[in-house]
């Protein structure tokens, strides 16, 4: 990390320490125009009951073990739409388990994508079921059949069920390999551009380890709302950090707001969790801070140094607005901002009982 040295004012000193020497953020104050999104009407929110229940109603109306279902069921996951409908889907699965050894038996030994489909939604919801029935899909000698590389749907789906592989598991392991090796060969004479996409993305990111908010952007064609609502969320954090000023009086951070906001994605996609994210974020945001303090910290007096250490430790410890008087201005930033956050969640928290 190249250094250089940053003037930092204290009450009484200047102090020169190492900076970090830090880009500056790469959307600038582009977040702030989600701030004040308008909010659904009536009307709007009227339309999107309407939606819920039409889907609720396909789901609930389609055949217990048909692929209807299932391709109903992988639709509104991908959507990143499935809080909606956790009844439902849960309801649906659980049916899956407790007849999966019998709806095997009577599938059709070639419908790779139908079993594959079904094998991961289970083993996406914690059901451990067994993965021999992959076995079908192998000749005699144990390798998985030639003419499977003719069903793209097939491969994509059962590379995408062998990702929820546990330790021991040969059959999972070895369709990992096969899948990945058929699908790059096919790739590039694939004629469908939406299919050649779709297992273009497969590869690169495993649905295992994806984030549904970003999953979600393959899907955007309704529920558009969770998307504004995510922004608008990120847009009142973004408002928050510019009236912290922490950029101007600490130009030693590293100003990655955006970066962290979408960390917190990856626990809370829902909506019913933007405090949720929004209180990572904050949290997130104030260990950077702190991280980048401690990383950063030389001055020209070795004395300064430890006692400015001392006292941000010893008023982190007493856990009160009246410990940051002993601190220098650019620590008490840090720590009222700190305090803040947590009066914040305890607040939100009494008002929810």
């Amino acid at each position: 990390m190249e250094l250089c040295t940053q003037t930092v004012a204290t009450d009484e000193v200047i102090i020169s320490r190492r900076d970090g020497n830090h880009r500056p953020t790469a959307w600038g104050d582009h977040f702030l125009t989600y701030a004040d999104l308008p909010v659904a009407n009536e009307e709007e929110e009227k339309q999107h009951e309407d939606l819920k229940e039409e889907v609720r109603k396909m789901l609930v109306m389609a055949p217990s073990n048909s692929l209807q279902k299932r391709h109903l069921i992988n639709t509104i996951q991908r959507l990143g739409v499935a809080y909606h409908f956790e009844r439902e889907i849960e309801e649906s699965l659980s049916y899956m388990y407790t007849h999966y050894e019998e709806w095997i038996g009577e599938v059709d030994g070639d419908d790779l994508h139908a079993i594959a489909l079904c094998f991961r939604f289970l083993r996406q919801q914690g059901y451990l079921v067994s993965c021999d029935v992959f076995r079908k899909f192998t000749d005699d000698e144990g390798d998985f059949k030639k003419e499977l590389v003719n069903d793209v749907h097939g491969m994509l789906s059962s590379h995408e069920a062998a990702q929820y592989i546990v330790h021991g598991e040969v059959i999972l392991d070895e369709a990992l390999n096969f899948t990945i090796t058929q699908l790059k060969l096919i790739l590039p004479e694939l004629t469908n551009s939406q299919l050649a996409q779709q297992v273009n993305n497969a590869l690169k990111f495993p649905i295992k380890d994806g984030m549904v908010k970003v999953e979600t952007r393959e899907y955007i064609s309704f529920y558009q709302e969770n998307h504004e609502l995510c922004n608008q969320v990120f847009g009142d954090i973004t408002r928050w950090w510019k009236e912290l000023e922490v950029v101007k009086a600490l130009p030693y951070v590293r100003d990655r707001l955006a970066e962290l906001y979408f960390w917190s994605l990856g626990s809370y996609y829902e909506p019913q969790y933007s405090f949720g994210r929004k209180i990572i974020t904050k949290f997130l945001f104030f260990t950077s801070i702190i991280d980048d303090t401690y990383d950063i910290y030389e001055t020209l007096n070795i004395y300064e140094t430890v006692n400015e250490l001392i006292l941000f430790a010893e008023a982190i410890e007493r856990w009160n607005i009246d410990a940051s008087k002993q601190l220098p201005s650019y620590m008490k930033i840090i720590y009222r901002g700190l305090l803040d956050v947590f009066n914040e969640v305890e607040k939100e928290l009494a008002s929810e009982n």
